[in-house]
């Protein structure tokens, strides 16, 4: 899995304060471990700040299905625009141009 950034590192000291059991925090930071996502657990967690261990889980859930629709919205934008240079360049500038 990825190197953790300095805000997962945060989000598994917050939560062992909390006095979640450690395997727990260690599984949600290391999941969490990009600054983004590990940013809106820790917003969550400011917000929320009594929690089963279920909610969190939730949460998590729902922070990587976001995630994912957003690369995944990103990506098809990405060939959009792929299409639209080949549409108004033509299949042979669009050759040329591409190595993909």
């Amino acid at each position: 899995m990825a190197d953790r950034s300095q805000e997962s590192l945060e989000l598994y000291e917050i939560l062992m304060d909390r006095e979640y059991p450690s395997d727990f925090c260690e599984m949600i930071s290391r999941i969490l471990n990009t600054t983004w996502t590990a940013n809106r657990m820790l917003g969550y967690l400011r917000y929320m700040p009594h929690l089963k261990e279920e909610d969190i889980v939730d949460e998590m859930l729902g922070i990587l299905s976001d995630r994912d629709r957003i690369r995944r919205k990103k990506e098809m934008e990405f060939y959009q625009g792929k299409i639209n240079e080949l549409y108004a360049n033509g299949l042979d500038n669009f050759d040329e141009d591409n190595d993909a």
